[in-house]
């Protein structure tokens, strides 16, 4: 009989998306292609594909806690993604959980707003993300609108803003910061990466693409697994990585082709680009 390799392994709390390419399939689809088997906790179920949302069903948080502890009982967890996260009483659950420890490295994806500007969550429940669980991240990664909520403030309009919002964040918290650029203008998406290491920008060309659905999943699903794959390696060394697997994702899933909100909408990434290019 051969002998057992240990192989790294990611969690992902998070909401479930339908069609696919969001949400813990997304981060699940991300884990596998960087050779790290995914572990999930469902915090909430949605109908959607790739041309809206039609419902959304808030898992209890009793049962989020549930899964949870049957998920740690019995595996080792060597870093996680955070996601959505619905409502404060299942933010709460989640807190207690990474203050409980044994979830590794802990990547916050404040999923808070969507792209039409709207709320996802509710005032108590931004509360909770702002003042419970944020604190007890170790890498948290918003977008434009995202570090406005945080902050409470006027969202950034520029790479001077960005960078002033994800060093006032870091401030306050002590969490390390990943402050996601691609909604702000330029010939390049750059993204601000701020904590105990320094500061660094990331830097990709702009991507000129309607598959972007899940592009936020994605990066914090491959920061965790960076992570999990090199236990002893800071951020600054892993968001590289994790970055170029998001550009790589973007670009192919311009010919994916997958559902009809591919051509005007938010079609999908391509997450397993590097299988089909072996083919």
């Amino acid at each position: 009989m051969s002998a057992r390799v240990a192989v790294p392994v990611a969690l992902t709390i998070a909401g479930s998306d339908s069609g696919g390419g969001a949400g813990i399939q997304a981060d699940l689809k991300t884990f596998a292609a960087h050779g790290v088997f995914g572990t999930s906790v469902v915090t909430a179920l949605t109908a959607q594909n790739t041309r809206g949302v039609r419902g959304v069903h808030v898992v209890p948080a009793a049962f989020v806690t549930e899964q949870l502890d049957a998920v740690l009982d019995d595996i080792a967890v060597h870093a996680t993604k955070i996601g959505m996260l619905a409502d404060a009483a299942v933010v709460a659950a989640v807190a207690a959980a990474v203050r409980r420890g044994g979830l590794g490295p802990v990547v916050l994806d404040p999923v808070m707003v969507a792209s039409s500007g709207d709320r996802l969550l509710d005032p108590a429940a931004v509360a909770a993300v702002r003042d419970d669980l944020l604190p007890v991240a170790d890498l948290v990664t918003p977008n434009v609108a995202e570090a406005a909520v945080l902050l409470d403030t006027d969202p950034a309009r520029d790479l001077d803003g960005a960078q002033a919002q994800a060093r006032e964040l870091f401030f306050r918290t002590g969490t390390a910061v990943l402050f996601k650029g691609g909604h702000l203008d330029g010939p390049e998406s750059v993204d601000v990466l701020v904590g105990p290491g320094g500061e660094a920008l990331l830097r990709r060309p702009r991507v000129d693409t309607t598959a972007t659905h899940g592009t936020g999943c994605t990066l914090s699903a491959a920061l965790a697994a960076q992570a999990a794959l090199c236990p002893d390696v800071g951020w600054d060394e892993l968001a590289g990585p994790a970055r170029d697997y998001l550009q790589s994702a973007l670009l192919a899933g311009r010919t994916l082709g997958v559902g009809s909100g591919q051509s005007g909408a938010h079609g999908p990434l391509d997450h397993a680009f590097a299988l089909r290019e072996t083919r």
